[in-house]
């Protein structure tokens, strides 16, 4: 028992030592600390109007508290279901096709060996990145529209379609325009993460391949994607916390009468409550049930990961 103390004592003062021969870092991250704190943390005391029949006019005190009556009024609520329905929808396609584009435009990058073709593919496809939301709507309401839109004038011109397509008025397209648009702004950014990732593979177990008698398929197949699985995983793991974040700007910015049923997602319905009909109670829960989905489907996937072997968050 005393020699567990002593550890823990030796312990403690190496770690008092290590920090205070780090008081610089330690300074520098304080403005960071209070940053998370206050935009993070703090905002978090707001989540009790999800528990009360709010009213701004009232002090805290005044508040009716209510339980969990709007959490049971979201799951009644029609629209709460579409917006979860496209929310996910949109999500999902989103998810998908950036994992499958970024991981199969890295490992072609990785096969090229001409250093310059190799920078210029990367610069052109990782620019789109560093445009607004709100600039990427507004090029794709143009590209798509039916009057003008060089999309259409493509079409028309090659003569797959003999006359132009609405589509930006037909539901069933808008979740792919999402997800496609999704694709063309992040796709290259994402390819970064993986090439990173296949740096750190041994040059010589592809020596070793090629000797063997082995193709540039059979070496991606059984050494590169391989290599990478670890950054895959971890990927997958930090996207399933996002289940419920699909992209505000594109179903706001681009939403009409028209597919209003393909555009609202959850968080257009968290705005319109808690800002156009001032029921911030109802906002809240509903803003609070994403983010708990939220954090239970990360916390799964990170389980599930852990339970099959494989690289994890913690």
């Amino acid at each position: 028992m005393k020699s567990e103390n002593n550890i823990r004592l030796i312990n403690k003062q190496t770690f008092w030592q290590k920090l205070s021969k780090q008081k610089a870092l330690v300074f520098m991250s304080v403005p960071f600390v209070l940053y998370v704190i206050l935009f993070r943390y703090a905002p978090l005391w707001g989540w009790t109007m999800a528990f009360q029949d709010y009213k701004p006019a009232k002090s805290f005190s005044q508040q009716d508290w209510v339980g969990f009556k709007w959490f049971v009024e979201i799951f009644k609520s029609e629209e709460f279901r579409l917006s979860l329905k496209n929310t996910v929808a949109m999500s999902l396609i989103s998810t998908v096709l950036g994992y499958i584009t970024a991981i199969t435009i890295a490992v072609l990058l990785n096969e090229v060996k001409h250093v310059g073709l190799k920078r210029i593919v990367q610069t052109v496809s990782y620019l789109p990145h560093f445009l607004s939301w709100v600039i990427v709507a507004g090029l794709v309401a143009n590209i798509l529209s039916a009057e003008d839109g060089i999309l259409n004038e493509i079409l028309l011109t090659l003569g797959f379609i003999k006359e132009p397509i609405l589509w930006l008025s037909v539901p069933k397209y808008f979740h792919h325009i999402v997800g496609w648009t999704y694709v063309w702004k992040e796709v290259g950014w994402n390819t970064i993460v993986y090439l990173g990732a296949m740096t750190a593979i041994d040059p010589n177990l592809y020596e070793a391949a090629e000797i063997d008698g082995c193709g540039r398929f059979r070496k991606i197949m059984h050494i590169t994607l391989p290599g990478i699985r670890s950054t895959i995983i971890i990927m997958m793991i930090m996207s399933a916390g996002h289940i419920l974040d699909a992209n505000f700007e594109m179903p706001f910015f681009l939403q009409n009468g028209l597919i209003q049923d393909a555009t609202t997602i959850i968080d257009i319905y968290v705005l319109k409550y808690g800002f156009k009909l001032f029921n911030f109670s109802l906002a809240t829960a509903a803003g609070i049930f994403k983010n708990v989905v939220n954090i239970l489907f990360l916390l799964f996937a990170n389980w599930l990961a852990r339970m099959f072997g494989e690289e994890r968050l913690v």
